[in-house]
């Protein structure tokens, strides 16, 4: 069996993260900022998860370029980068 590209394992890695900074904001930080007065949820996780949204799309990179992945892939990664739970359906999918 021959072990994971290194552009894939970097890829699934920051793709993990950044679906579960997104559940997080979602699920939890929102939800705390309008329903417990607390809007620093939003504000830190917000801020991690756009770091982490632009990590996505720079490790996504070398998926086009040197992998040669097609259009339906990047378009599928765009639109799992902004559905709940799509980078861990894109993961499964795909990687």
């Amino acid at each position: 069996m021959n072990a994971p590209s290194p552009i894939i394992s970097r890829f699934r890695t920051i793709a993990r993260a950044e679906g579960i900074s997104f559940l997080v904001l979602l699920f939890i930080a929102m939800p705390l900022k309008y329903m417990a007065d607390m809007p620093l949820a939003v504000k830190y996780v917000g801020w991690a998860h756009g770091v982490l949204f632009v990590g996505y799309w720079v490790a996504a990179v070398p998926l086009f370029t040197k992998l040669k992945w097609d259009v339906e892939r990047i378009v599928g990664l765009g639109a799992a980068s902004v559905l709940p739970f799509g980078t861990f359906v894109m993961e499964r999918k795909w990687l």
